[in-house]
């Protein structure tokens, strides 16, 4: 039978296979870029609560979305046909971008929502994700409405896979748009599936679905030794373009007018 396994600073992750039911797999160790780096390269992430000491996790099933099922409900489906319209035109109001405001999409993502108590994203996630960011390899998308951060994601993209971590909106669809554009921007660079980690009603309405650790460890580990899209601070296009552009301080949608 497994039991959880502690780390030490030197010492490597386990396979997953010796994961606990729940998918716990061990307990200790650092948030370092290099462990995070190995940790997601054996399809493991970190999810633990302020205080305690860093839990790594590789669940069975998982949840994956593959981009050419990513689904639009027909709300979502206008909006982003309106927004495809009216892309740089003088009535454009909602807009996507990618790495102009990773430290506001992490701390937004990291706000408590309305029926939690808590949040696991804390100062210590925060600081380790930014210092990936800074390196290259984590990543935001954000969604704008006339001109304020109203929604978007963050997550990490090794070779050709991205794993998603978080979401959040200020407004209504803007993290399923950032989710929309992200796809399409993926898919163009020969990215076929992105990790949702954990199984939920939302992630799965959106089109995402379970597949066991297994199946999930064989199509990760051939994907990340495929080369990544180049990533820049910049402007994403309805058919998954990116547009390099400067970063600005952004608004969001609870600054004051």
């Amino acid at each position: 039978m497994n039991s959880l396994i502690w780390l030490e600073s030197d010492t490597p992750l386990p396979d997953p296979d010796r994961a606990l039911p729940d998918g716990l797999l061990a307990a200790g160790g650092d948030l370092s870029v290099t462990r995070l780096g190995e940790a997601y390269s054996k399809g493991i992430f970190p999810w633990f609560n302020e205080g305690d000491p860093v839990l790594w996790w590789s669940p069975d099933p998982r949840m994956v979305l593959e981009c050419a099922r990513f689904k639009e409900s027909r709300s979502l489906g206008k909006k982003l046909r309106q927004m495809a319209r009216l892309q740089d035109s003088p009535e454009e109001r909602v807009i996507v971008t990618t790495d102009l405001a990773f430290q506001y999409v992490i701390r937004a993502c990291a706000a408590p929502r309305a029926t939690q108590s808590g949040t696991w994203i804390s100062d210590r996630i925060i600081h380790a994700y930014s210092k990936w960011h800074l390196m290259g390899q984590a990543h935001s998308v954000e969604t704008w409405v006339d001109g304020r951060l109203a929604g978007g994601l963050y997550g990490v993209n090794l070779g050709g896979f991205f794993f998603g971590e978080s979401m959040f909106a200020w407004s209504a669809d803007a993290s399923k748009i950032a989710l929309a554009y992200l796809v399409r921007f993926l898919a163009r660079h020969g990215i076929t599936h992105l990790d949702c980690q954990q199984d939920t009603p939302h992630l799965s309405s959106l089109g995402a679905t379970t597949m066991s650790r297994a199946a999930f460890l064989t199509l990760m580990r051939e994907a990340i030794q495929r080369p990544a899209p180049l990533w820049q601070a910049g402007r994403l296009l309805h058919d998954g373009q990116l547009r390099p552009q400067q970063a600005e301080r952004p608004r969001h949608s609870k600054d004051e007018a």
